[in-house]
């Protein structure tokens, strides 16, 4: 009897290091197990090692680690696990396991809406919508990172010629200066549309993407910002979605005609219909909700340093980091830049204590570990927290407070020096445009060496316990 073949596909909305992350450890896995894999990456360059039909089809089952849509249409008929990308890199052999038992469901496609049959134990989990919808949230976060990225740098560097160098009025004016300001904001003014178009291509592919942008610049120039995008795009989807189950009868001679004609053009006036009345109340809450955190910000730094370390360093790079992350975005388009500071500090901060932690107590860590350890001091650098995961996985009960506990200490320090980070990535590399960029570096290290010295302790213990 032959080998077993496994086909996955893996993706995080930022495409950088789960992504890869979760490859390299079901490749791992499937060598340990026996079992031949190839595993197709959804990076932020896009994918990479991508499965053809002939892959597919020779594949015994197929497993899906991602934080985003990753066109499972194509594995109709086969076995199919879907998790999110964190489970692809803490249960690899588990997940192969299941392949290999026959215990995963086969995956259906019905119409342009992929639904993966459940088992029992799936129907009573209750997480698979959670998931479904997380997923689809995190591809239009995933899509929109490089214009937010590409233009708060830009406007951050034309801050560099002075606060009012883009202003033909003032004195300190700058032709370049304007010309980097004007062309950053023009990416910037994209956020709002490209994540509300890449939730609904997630639900409804190309279709749900049209509608999906305009609803999401309804969304922009109603005032409605980042929430209103996200309802723009969740509604924008499942109208396409609509429209597919109510012209499902349709003869297939008019496939074409539906695509090109009628999705788009009832699709955008249904997403018309549905935002402008929402328009209002999206605007209030969405300006309430800023304000808030501003006033936090201002009247309890340690409070929103302690809340935004500990959801940064919780999960690094899962759900609740995301979450302090595009709030943060969010608040940075609207010109809050003392937010994303302390967000910002508290990413930077796990593999700065997992570097720091193997240098100082180096005799308590394996060559490997240490190894790992070195690289974490460019990962944290460049604002990768990831790399603090495999560390943390070994023993999480102990070793996430102590990173969450670190990385608060980082943000509750930024908060209180009032340091201004423009650009939403990055890491050490925007310091140049960093307002206070001295006692950011200072914040970050201080909650980096306190996180280390307890991890580096800990290790220290389970050494004299082994003795």
């Amino acid at each position: 009897m032959g080998r077993k073949k496994i086909v996955a596909a893996t993706g995080c909305p930022t495409g950088i290091a789960h992504t890869f992350m979760a490859a390299e450890a079901l490749k791992i896995a499937a060598e340990q197990l026996g079992v031949d894999i190839k595993v197709e990456t959804h990076g932020q360059v896009g994918i990479e090692n991508a499965l053809t039909d002939e892959d597919i089809m020779e594949a015994d089952g197929v497993i899906i680690a991602a934080d985003k849509d990753v066109q499972t249409d194509r594995f109709h008929g086969k076995p199919l696990i879907e998790v999110p990308v964190s489970k692809g890199i803490r249960t690899p052999a588990e997940l192969i396991q299941t392949i290999l038992n026959g215990d995963a469901p086969i995956h259906q496609v019905k119409g342009r809406a992929a639904v993966t049959e459940k088992t029992s134990a799936q129907q009573k989990s209750g997480n698979k919508w959670i998931h479904t919808i997380y997923k689809h949230l995190m591809n239009g976060v995933s899509h929109m990172l490089p214009f937010v990225v590409g233009g708060g740098v830009l406007i951050a560097i034309s801050f560099l010629f002075g606060i009012y160098s883009a202003d033909p009025q003032h004195e300190t004016y700058h032709p370049f200066a304007a010309y980097l300001k004007s062309i950053g904001g023009l990416g910037f003014s994209l956020m709002v549309p490209i994540l509300a178009a890449f939730i609904a291509d997630s639900i409804a592919r190309r279709p749900g993407m049209v509608v999906g942008f305009i609803g999401g610049l309804l969304a922009n120039d109603g005032g409605a910002g980042f929430l209103g995008g996200i309802i723009a795009g969740f509604a924008a989807g499942y109208i396409i979605l609509l429209l597919q189950f109510l012209l499902q009868k349709l003869p297939a001679s008019l496939d074409g005609l539906k695509s090109i004609f009628i999705y788009p053009v009832f699709g955008i006036f249904l997403i018309g219909a549905v935002m402008t009345p929402l328009l209002v109340p999206i605007t209030g809450l969405n300006n309430a909700l800023m304000d808030f955190l501003s006033s936090v910000q201002s009247t309890n730094p340690l409070l929103l340093g302690l809340i935004v370390g500990a959801m940064c360093g919780f999960d690094m790079g899962g759900p609740f980091n995301k979450a302090a992350y595009v709030t943060g975005t969010a608040l940075l388009a609207q010109g809050n830049l003392y937010f994303m500071a302390g967000v910002s500090a508290a990413c930077i901060t796990p593999p700065l204590i997992i570097a720091i932690a193997t240098t100082i107590f180096r005799k308590h860590f394996t060559p490997q570990e240490r190894n790992a350890g070195a690289i974490n001091y460019i990962l944290g650098a460049t604002h990768i927290t990831e790399g603090a995961i495999p560390f943390a996985a070994k023993n999480p009960v102990v070793v996430l407070p102590i990173i969450m506990f670190g990385s608060a200490i980082s943000a509750i320090l930024t908060y209180l020096f009032g340091v201004q980070v423009p650009a939403p990535h990055g890491g050490f590399l925007v310091l140049p445009v960093v307002t206070g960029a001295f006692q950011w570096v200072l914040s970050i290290l201080i909650g980096s060496l306190i996180g280390a010295i307890l991890y580096g302790l800990y290790r220290k213990k389970i050494d004299k316990a082994a003795v």
